[in-house]
């Protein structure tokens, strides 16, 4: 079996003064196609520089890291950019919407990128907000949606492009908590259809939805295993 994410023994180190901080030290991890996984850790376990390595917005000190079999320290940044507007979707804590832009108008962001025509943009934008429930809001801008809301718009954004892996930055840090698991429904029912997902949390209860949960400390993988106990939420009434 192909692992579609391949690390090994990468580091990140960064200079503050005459300090160098060690914000990942070895990581050497595999990640296969459709697995669900939880990055956890306290706050400076480099969980956070782990994920920006993951979604090609840092580079790595040292070590490998192949990515649907080619390595990404021989990308140009062309390349680079194009791996992050097409095989990976994001989803921010901070939702990252523009407040100017409909609900619509922020899901086609990506497809602008992509250059695709007006009207298939549109479609598209519009296929993927009725799949996460928010048909009936596209014309609506961030200020008039709940935190739940301006998340799934998100959500349809990462998914637009069809990409392969979709990367969730703590998704639930600023909902409550019946919205968070409306949201870790919606990532359940993005798992089921065949994407690969890694979250990272500090929450535990949040990283018990994966079915692999990863867990770091000072740099370093304390422990790599799947989850024995995956709380599920069912379909979620969207």
């Amino acid at each position: 079996m192909q692992s579609i994410i391949s690390l090994r023994d990468i580091g990140r180190s960064y200079k503050v003064g005459t300090e160098v901080i060690h914000a990942l030290r070895s990581v050497t991890l595999d990640i296969y196609k459709n697995e669900y996984v939880a990055l956890m850790g306290p706050s400076g376990s480099g969980k956070s520089t782990l994920m920006n390595t993951l979604g090609c917005l840092d580079t790595p000190s040292k070590g490998e890291y192949i990515l649907n079999g080619h390595s990404v320290a021989h990308m140009t940044d062309n390349q680079l950019a194009e791996v992050r507007n097409k095989e990976i979707g994001f989803v921010f804590q901070t939702f990252n919407l523009m407040p100017r832009l409909s609900a619509l108008e922020n899901v086609t962001v990506p497809l602008v990128y992509s250059g695709v025509n007006k009207k298939e943009r549109n479609e598209r934008a519009m296929q993927s907000l009725t799949h996460v429930g928010l048909g009936d809001r596209v014309k609506h801008k961030p200020n008039e949606l709940s935190g739940g809301q301006k998340q799934r718009v998100a959500v349809a954004r990462a998914l637009v492009n069809k990409p392969a892996i979709i990367l969730a930055d703590e998704p639930t840090g600023n909902l409550d908590s019946k919205t968070s698991e409306e949201i870790m429904g919606l990532f359940e029912e993005i798992h089921k259809q065949g994407n690969t997902i890694i979250l990272v949390t500090h929450e535990e209860d949040i990283a018990q939805h994966a079915h692999r949960i990863v867990r770091l400390k000072d740099g370093l993988i304390e422990s790599d295993k799947q989850n024995e106990n995956i709380i599920t939420v069912g379909k979620v009434s969207i």
